[in-house]
């Protein structure tokens, strides 16, 4: 099957995780790997009701109930039809990545102060006021601005910048706002970063951040459970 615009896909030993960014702020759907299987055998071209046979008999041979096999993948796809995710979305790319930066304070210039504000304040219209899909567009974009890859510490500065603005606005600016504020202050001081949504399994939940080069910017000292796996990256290409 095609890829369908909208819907990417990151795949684990533990499952895959689908998010679909046609609508809204978008929507998750995890599938542990028994479904996952389902979905994969299914995108990849095999028929709905061959793959439910095909995998029927797989599960009956490991000593599965093939009825209650045969119910479950059928609702399951069934589920999925509904929701048109029954189409290939192509993983994100696995960058090697060798460190997780932690969150703290990193010096900032009055430039990068004020990138920071306007970068907030971009994602804030982005995120809240509009479909995702309109944000990522914007995020796409501005990887067109003339620029160099960040190096960590001018990405720890961008995202510094970011979280002092955050202060100053009302509501809680959460990891999807303030990535991407990042990513849209970075360039406009002449840095590229990448702009990561992804997904973790155990326990399950979905993530946003930013990275510079192989190092994960900007994570709360609370939140050690890594790692997430990219499901939609966004940088240049070149």
């Amino acid at each position: 099957m095609s890829a369908r615009t909208g819907v990417h896909a990151a795949p684990s030993p533990d499952g895959i995780a689908l998010m679909d960014t046609r609508a809204g702020r978008g929507q998750w759907r995890f599938l542990d790997p028994v479904g996952a299987r389902l979905w994969q055998t299914i995108t990849d071209g095999t028929p709905p009701a061959t793959a439910i046979t095909d995998l029927t008999a797989y599960w009956h041979s490991r000593g599965a109930d093939p009825a209650q096999v045969r119910t479950d993948l059928t609702a399951l796809a069934d589920d999925l039809e509904r929701a048109d995710l029954l189409h290939h979305a192509a993983p994100a790319a696995q960058p090697d990545r060798t460190e997780v930066r932690f969150a703290a304070a990193a010096p900032a210039s009055a430039a990068q102060r004020l990138a920071g504000h306007v970068g907030l304040f971009a994602a804030l219209v982005l995120l809240r006021l509009l479909p995702i899909r309109i944000a990522i567009a914007g995020a796409r974009v501005v990887t067109l601005l003339p620029g160099r890859a960040a190096l960590p510490e001018e990405a720890d500065a961008a995202f510094t910048a970011v979280r002092r603005a955050a202060r100053l606005w009302p509501g809680r600016a959460a990891c999807l706002e303030e990535s991407l504020a990042t990513h849209f202050a970075a360039a406009l001081t002449g840095r590229r970063v990448r702009w990561v949504i992804g997904a973790r399994f155990i326990p399950q939940g979905a993530h946003a951040w930013i990275e510079a080069g192989t190092v994960i910017i900007g994570q709360d000292e609370t939140d050690r459970v890594w790692p997430y796996v990219p499901a939609l990256q966004v940088e240049r290409s070149n």
